[in-house]
């Protein structure tokens, strides 16, 4: 896939912006990057609350686990694009509750460090959106690879009956092609080789645009958040269906 500059860019600020810390959190479940920067250099990880058991008119639960693209950096917490996945999913009459575990500033080391406070709680379907963070440290796409499989592994061994949908993530040239290359073939790749559900890349038609953007150019705005959640949800819809 060519990503044009604009979008090249704003990739590169979205994982410049998921270190930063400050800004208002999505939900009660994640933490500015200023507090999960300060505990990850004291050895602490802030994990989100398992997901609170389904009710009676809600059969099923879905966790998005993600950085501060899920989270909602700068957004009231109902418009976070889960939680506009939410609204499609009620208006679609299916009976599925949306948790928002995102949280700012995550690496995949770090969503591995919770992943088993996140198996405490029920879920039928896991979302999982990271590595924008471990691209901006240059973490190397082996490491990468190695996290999101233990993270599907253990996912599977716990739950083998969930379905795991993974978010497609890009990287900038700036660390060179063989890299950006990688990181890209890195996603599709383990979605084909453990058959989970590849979700596009986040940020498609919203990227670059600033009128889709938060005053910071980054994180997407009330309007950009809507498409985001349109790109999601064409994708997770056909893998709601599919839990009975």
């Amino acid at each position: 896939m060519r990503l044009d500059g604009r979008l090249l860019a704003a990739i590169l600020a979205v994982c410049a912006a998921c270190s930063a810390g400050g800004a208002k959190r999505a939900s009660d479940t994640t933490a500015s990057l200023s507090n999960d920067t300060a505990k990850s250099k004291a050895g602490v990880t802030t994990p989100a609350a398992p997901a609170a058991p389904a009710t009676s008119s809600r059969r099923h639960m879905i966790v998005f686990a993600g950085t501060s693209l899920t989270a909602g950096l700068g957004l009231n917490p109902d418009s976070a694009y889960p939680m506009l996945i939410q609204r499609k999913i009620d208006s679609a009459g299916l009976p599925f509750e949306v948790t928002n575990a995102g949280v700012s500033g995550e690496t995949s080391s770090g969503l591995l460090d919770r992943l088993d406070w996140l198996l405490r709680g029920k879920f039928d379907v896991l979302v999982i959106e990271t590595g924008a963070n471990d691209m901006l440290r240059g973490i190397p796409v082996a490491t990468l690879k190695a996290n999101l499989d233990t993270i599907v592994h253990r996912v599977k061994l716990a739950r083998p009956d969930a379905r795991i949908a993974l978010v497609q993530m890009e990287a900038l040239p700036n660390l060179g092609p063989q890299y950006a290359g990688g990181i890209h073939e890195l996603y599709t790749n383990v979605a084909r080789r453990e058959h989970v559900t590849l979700l596009p890349f986040l940020l498609n038609d919203v990227a670059g645009k600033r009128e889709l953007n938060q005053g910071d150019g980054v994180h997407p705005n009330d309007a950009g958040e809507k498409i985001v959640a349109g790109n999601v949800w064409r994708a997770l819809r056909p893998v709601l269906d599919s839990v009975r």
